[in-house]
């Protein structure tokens, strides 16, 4: 089997993570071409893994993505270069392609749902061109349904971890001596795109009101602003500017990217993910997997991964009061917090492990091709 992967970006975010994720429990008998853009670390993450990498971009040289239709058109000579069994959409965006692709051609086409977004008709119409749709949860695939996608052509597959990369360790305190904490800090991690989204001005918020109830609490962010819009880089600003005005500098830490998440996992406390919308979180699944106990917006899929009060403190977005309230309520408890990281873990090596999330991405390929 064949299968072409069309991928938007360069950088490495979660759906780029999960495609990775699945391509290194990929067998033999797989060939697999990738074509996305020529630089970044996406391109670097695939020459690692010497995988076979077509330089394409979807965008033009001003970094404006290019209309569904001319898309279409100029990949239509790559995939026929190509020649795969399969061509595969990794994102909502890319499978609006595909999806036009398919009906142009007759290739055989399929695309990931990883976002929770509203769509036109227009959409919806390219969408429903491919002959499957995989989304990453039910609340993506119901969300999307209700839209107008062909139920029978959208199934649920939800994206797994590597248990043996992401497991519970005992840290050796290197964060702390990176940013010179002392060993009673208490660290709270937050990974994820700076973005409206992820929620950190929530976060952020929370700490500025919250700050002298927790003296020894720090924030460790990590993740990177992609958009380069004028809102997008004012809310980045903003977030620092408030830090700054509250005298809270030296308690938050901007990592920025990283690729060593599964260390910084084992070296944290907690994680808080404060996103208003989240259609299956990665960062989730990986921290679940770490045993780390989680402070997690009750939005999107994510009740899919952690049952709530069992395997992570669930609570309303915006909601600044709860998440101290959660991070006070696992200050105080420790039996509740290596509960909920032990049940998480249990969780997510009983039913998110990356081998199986694999073989049900291929056997999907393998219907869809016959």
């Amino acid at each position: 089997m064949h299968v072409a992967i069309l991928c938007e970006y360069g950088s490495i975010n979660g759906g780029e993570n999960s495609l990775l994720a699945v391509l290194d429990h990929c067998p033999d008998d797989v060939q697999i071409t990738v074509l996305a853009p020529p630089e970044g670390r996406f391109a670097e993450a695939l020459k690692t893994r010497r995988l076979t990498h077509i330089p394409f971009s979807l965008h033009d040289n001003d970094g404006r993505r290019f209309p569904p239709i001319e898309a279409a058109t100029l990949l239509a000579p790559v995939v026929e270069f190509v020649q795969p069994d399969l061509l595969h959409g990794n994102s909502l965006s890319t499978g609006r392609i595909t999806g036009l692709l398919s009906q142009q051609t007759g290739m055989t086409c399929t695309a990931h749902l990883r976002d929770i977004i509203s769509l036109s008709k227009t959409a919806i119409r390219h969408l429903n061109g491919n002959c499957k749709l995989i989304a990453v949860s039910h609340a993506t695939r119901d969300f999307h349904i209700e839209q107008g996608l062909d139920p029978d052509r959208v199934k649920v597959l939800y994206n797994g971890v590597d248990c043996e990369r992401f497991q519970p360790r005992r840290g050796d305190g290197c964060l702390r001596r990176e940013l010179e904490l002392d060993d009673d800090v208490l660290i709270a991690l937050t990974i994820g795109q700076i973005s409206m989204r992820k929620g950190l001005d929530v976060l952020v918020e929370a700490a500025v009101l919250h700050a002298s109830s927790l003296p020894q609490l720090h924030h460790v962010i990590v993740g990177v602003r992609h958009s380069s819009k004028p809102e997008a880089v004012a809310f980045e600003q903003g977030l620092h500017d408030r830090v700054e005005e509250s005298g809270l500098t030296n308690r938050f830490h901007w990592l920025g990217y990283r690729d060593d998440i599964a260390l910084l996992l084992n070296e944290c406390d907690l994680l808080i993910h404060p996103a208003r919308q989240e259609p299956f979180g990665r960062v989730l699944l990986e921290a679940a997997a770490s045993g780390v106990p989680i402070i997690a917006t009750n939005v999107g899929g994510t009740t899919e991964i952690l049952a709530p009060a069992k395997s992570g403190i669930l609570i309303a977005p915006d909601n600044t009061d709860a998440i101290i309230a959660s991070i006070t309520l696992l200050t105080i408890e420790e039996p509740l917090r290596t509960r909920l990281g032990n049940n998480a873990r249990d969780t997510i090596y009983s039913h998110f492990k990356i081998q199986d999330k694999a073989s049900e991405i291929l056997m999907l390929w393998r219907e869809a091709i016959s």
